[in-house]
Parts: C-alpha cells; sequence; structure tokens
C-alpha cells in the first residue's frame, strides 16, 4: 500500500510541477549565460561528436568545468537545434526528476508527510533551473 502512495505523490508532484513550469516552453535565450553555453558556442552547436566529447572534458570555458553540463547542451543541439522551449524543456524535466529523487530521498529518510520534503520542487526560489537555460547543474 505504501508504494502505490508513493507512486501517486510522485505523479501528482510530476503533474504540479510541469503545470507550474510549463511557460518556460514559450521562453527564449537570455543574454547573461545562453551566449557562453550555447547560442555562441561552435563546440556545443555542433552537438554529441568524438571532438565535443574531449572538448567537454577538457575545456574550462566561462571559467567552469563541469562536462556533463556540457554533453548535455550538446545532446540539446544535436536533437533540437538552437529551439530555446526545448532547451527549456529539458531543464523542466530535469528538475521534475530532481523534485521526485528529493520527495523519494527524504520521504525514506525521514517518512515525513510528502508535503514536506516535494515542496522545493514548486516554490518560486527553485525557479531558476528550469526557467534559465544555462542553469543545468549537472
Amino acid at each position: 500500500m505504501e508504494m502505490r502512495r508513493e507512486v501517486i505523490i510522485c505523479l501528482g508532484l510530476a503533474a504540479i510541477t510541469l503545470a507550474v513550469f510549463w511557460p518556460v516552453s514559450g521562453h527564449d535565450f537570455i543574454n547573461i549565460d545562453d551566449p557562453d553555453y550555447v547560442t555562441q558556442n561552435p563546440a556545443v552547436q555542433a552537438g554529441l561528436s568524438g571532438p565535443g566529447l574531449r572538448w567537454a572534458f577538457e575545456a574550462s570555458h566561462a571559467n567552469n568545468w563541469h562536462p556533463l553540463t556540457w554533453l548535455s547542451h550538446m545532446l540539446d543541439c544535436r536533437l533540437f537545434g538552437l529551439k530555446p522551449g526545448a532547451h527549456h524543456l529539458t531543464n523542466l524535466g530535469l528538475h521534475i526528476v530532481s523534485t521526485l529523487l528529493l520527495f523519494l530521498a527524504l520521504n525514506q529518510m525521514t517518512g515525513a508527510p510528502w508535503w514536506r520534503p516535494c515542496s522545493p520542487g514548486t516554490r518560486c526560489m527553485w525557479s531558476r533551473s528550469p526557467g534559465w537555460r544555462s542553469a543545468r547543474m549537472c
């Protein structure tokens, strides 16, 4: 019975988080970090490739070394080109997965009511991750 309850809560959390942040699908790229990370970065725009994989692990572009972030941006460019809405929806998907993992971990550790561990998924202070293209922190 407990597992069924967790599944229902997870589905509800995913649906609520999706509904709250769905508007990001209509957002454009921004001029803060997106040029460095995507819109003016030829290595990322080329998509996943051998040279791109090497670059992702060797580069400290934009004063950061985070190869998984570079690889995920490369995959987005390969799949969606430079369509910002699709890139934002990838961030939203990652945010939903993170919310569910947080709920499951905290629920397992504390046994607290479902609303306590899951509330970060829809709080305004957490909107940076799904709403800011370059905020993907892998």
